[in-house]
């Protein structure tokens, strides 16, 4: 049983049933807010509109981040029409390639079992798994720069042909120019620093020799330049704001109220290598020395310096989001594949192990979960996924008495693959089961009486006043009319301030004028402040309302 690695039968079979149920899940959850909602709506919107170039959120111009998710959402919407799974291809096709590319490169460059494990590891970790079937921009850059690593990975080997280098190198180099595309300079800077201080390390001088890099440079501008110059042309203001605000302040600065400790990272590297974190130490230290790495291209080394490098660039940075490090576990797929080619039994139970009492916590933690909900009337919903918690939790706990058998008796092709199956089987129990609370956070169970009121009507004008639900308007298929609301609009609105009401005041007035004159308005608010206007002497009817929003109209 331990030459499953050469069985080209069980590969296919279990790729194939990764790829079904991992495309599959994409639509059995409503988008959640803030991310889901937010890029689902741009990708509408420049649907809708035709506008390729000039990226908006609500009608507002919007250059936070740059366009390629927006395009993939929006291409996927031309393809296939509007909806929760068209909105999550993108993403979910980009976590399917980066498992598929990581086991290729690990194949071509440390041998067919290791390329087996790498693929099994890291379509099984569950972060990688989780954000594979999220609509943020985490996954979409994390897959370009798989891409480029495990490319740089292929074409720098000792035994590549000057054709292979050749064309793999162009290939990272596009890799980096799609992560521009997706995310920003942080594409072409993380790669860039990895390879310096892997030089430093190595002492491969000669590695920048190998890098193609007038061809290669060619291929990233050609690439990622177009759209940079056109966005520019057409909008004056973007190149700064994009640049200075969103890359160096973002940085530097605390403005955007996303500091957390410093450990953060660190606790998100090891929660997101699940199954596989009892190996997770032993395969970084194991990268580090080095062991049996003679070659003059050192991929263990370089894979360890892309982790150390990417963690700690975040974990200095004054905005730290947990999508951050999501870009490492391809390679940390790959030291972990490696250790458990040439590790020992004890490590291989140890991982085991931990993976059956992290089952046992999730079963210890089912009775309380009700407990969680911090929202009146929603202890019902953390009620509906207990069964859920509890079944990932059962899976969890046999795949890993399973897995600790197996490794007890050496088996190691069939340990990884019992281990890898109940990661991946246990992660998506768990994004299955919070569907009910998915709905809650969304608004969605607003949308029959917002719809009833007419706000699907475009002549009704539909307020957003003091809040913006992310998901609630790409559900309405329409922008809503901000009132006393900035926040990640504030540049936007900034250039085109006509599309708010900044104050309460004059929605009041607008409000009531719409109201004396037979028009119909639709407004979504916070309750404080829908029985603040009441005590205001606000005509309004509350047409809908749950524990999060209310929805009012100023006719009967």
């Amino acid at each position: 049983m331990n030459d499953l690695h050469r069985n080209k039968t069980l590969a296919w079979t279990l790729l194939i049933a990764f790829a079904v149920v991992l495309l599959y899940v994409l639509g059995a959850r409503t988008l959640v807010p803030p991310d889901e909602g937010r890029y689902a709506e741009m990708a509408r919107e420049m649907f809708a509109s035709g506008d390729w170039i000039t990226t908006r959120l609500n009608g507002i111009k919007y250059f936070e981040k740059p366009p390629l998710q927006t395009w993939m959402n929006a291409l996927s919407f031309a393809l296939f029409g509007l909806g929760d799974w068209q909105a999550r291809l993108w993403t979910g096709l980009c976590g399917l390639f980066g498992v598929v590319l990581t086991g290729f490169a690990g194949t071509r460059v440390f041998g067919a079992r290791v390329g087996f494990y790498a693929a099994l590891v890291l379509g099984s970790s569950f972060y990688w798994v989780a954000c594979s079937q999220i609509d943020s921009l985490d996954m979409g850059l994390s897959g370009m720069m798989t891409l480029a690593l495990c490319a740089l990975l292929i074409a720098q080997r000792d035994d590549a042909s000057d054709s292979e280098r050749r064309n793999w190198m162009l290939a990272c180099w596009a890799g980096m120019a799609l992560s521009v595309l997706a995310k920003g300079l942080i594409g072409l800077l993380l790669p860039g620093g990895v390879l310096v201080f892997y030089t430093i390390f190595s002492r491969d001088w000669a590695i920048w020799k190998r890098l193609h890099l007038v061809k290669g440079l060619i291929v990233f501008f050609a690439i990622a330049a177009p759209w940079f110059v056109l966005v520019g042309m057409k909008n004056p203001e973007q190149p700064h704001f994009f640049f200075i605000h969103e890359h160096f302040d973002r940085f530097l600065k605390k403005e955007h109220h996303r500091e957390a400790a410093w450990w953060v990272f660190f606790a998100l590297l090891a929660a997101g290598s699940v199954p596989w974190v009892g190996v997770l130490v032993q395969s970084l230290v194991a990268g580090a020395r080095g062991n049996g790495e003679t070659t003059r291209f050192r991929p263990r080394l370089m894979l360890l310096v892309w982790v150390a490098f990417i963690v700690l660039f975040f974990t200095k940075s004054n905005s730290k989001l947990p999508g951050y490090i999501l870009p490492v576990f391809p390679a940390v797929a790959l030291l972990v594949a490696h250790y458990l080619d040439s590790g020992t039994r004890r490590g291989r139970m140890v991982t085991a192990g931990l993976t059956a009492l992290l089952g046992v916590g999730f079963l210890a933690t089912v009775p309380f979960m009700q407990k969680l909900a911090k929202h009146a009337g929603e202890d019902v919903l953390y009620a509906a996924y207990q069964p859920w918690v509890l079944a990932a939790g059962l899976v969890l706990l046999i795949g890993g008495c399973l897995a600790m058998l197996y490794a007890r008796q050496m088996l190691r092709d069939l340990f990884v693959v019992v281990l890898a199956v109940a990661g991946f089987a246990g992660t998506e129990l768990l994004l299955v089961g919070f569907e009910p609370i998915g709905q809650v956070r969304a608004g969605v169970n607003l949308l029959p009486a917002l719809k009833a009121a007419g706000a699907a009507d475009p002549a009704v004008k539909v307020y957003s006043v003091g809040i913006y639900e992310q998901s609630l308007t790409f559900y309405l298929r329409r922008p809503v009319i901000l009132v006393d609301y900035r926040d990640e609009f504030d540049f936007g609105l900034q250039q085109q301030p006509e599309l708010a009401i900044p104050a309460m005041p004059a929605f009041v007035a607008q409000w009531r004028a719409d109201a004396a004159e037979g028009r119909h308005d639709v407004a979504i608010t916070r309750p404080e402040i829908a029985a603040d206007l009441q005590r205001q002497g606000v005509m309004l009817r509350i047409v809908a309302a749950d524990s999060r929003r209310t929805v009012i109209a100023n006719f009967k």
